[in-house]
């Protein structure tokens, strides 16, 4: 820190200083000015975007699910297709950003096709990497809802790989979690991946 910086540090209740505080630090060490007025109040604007940002980790995924569950006798396939990604990267802090494409078989029980979205938000307002974020959602669904099977894909975009590194502006990644019949049987993932891929 500069030696003429005489800002109060904030602390937390831990006895930490907080994240708009050290986000100024951080402005001082890249060679900015953080009293200018562009970033006056970034630090804390910064926060409360990162809070927001990873705010699943004070989520319960169980909670999402349990309250929206329904004993229906229905086992045709379950999609819902292109829910917006946003999310993190824990690499590089940079995000990544896409689509998701849930499906399941139900077991004599369905849930409301909201919560899945919902679901897919949550483990997204993480740090991450696609490949696990793909298995959470895939996994939780599995253990809450118990189908015949569960299939998840993910196509997004990462900034650490647009902006930086290797700067290919075009290039997309693509991680898939296929679990029970999505797995075992060839005609159930075909179907998903023909629905997923169906023009709107």
């Amino acid at each position: 820190m500069n030696d003429g910086d005489t800002t109060e540090v904030t602390v937390t209740a831990a006895g930490s200083e907080s994240i708009a505080h050290l986000v100024r630090r951080m402005l001082i060490e890249l060679g900015e000015d953080p009293d200018r007025e562009g970033l006056r109040r970034t630090p804390e604007r910064f926060e409360k975007a990162l809070r927001y940002l990873t705010s699943g980790y004070r989520q319960d995924p169980n909670k999402i699910l349990n309250n929206a569950m329904f004993s229906v006798g229905y086992d045709e396939m379950v999609v819902v297709k292109d829910i917006e990604v946003y999310s993190l990267c824990e690499h590089h802090l940079l995000p990544f950003f896409g689509k998701c494409h849930v499906a399941y078989l139900p077991n004599k029980r369905v849930v409301g096709l909201s919560k899945i979205a919902r679901l897919v938000n949550m483990y997204a307002r993480r740090l991450q990497i696609q490949e696990r974020l793909t298995n959470q959602i895939a996994m939780t669904i599995q253990e809450q809802l118990k189908p015949q099977g569960v299939g998840v894909i993910i196509e997004a975009r990462h900034l650490c790989m647009v902006m930086r590194g290797v700067e290919k502006q075009n290039s997309a990644a693509v991680t898939s979690a296929m679990l029970g019949a999505f797995r075992e049987n060839k005609q159930t993932r075909d179907e998903f991946l023909s629905l997923v891929h169906q023009p709107q």
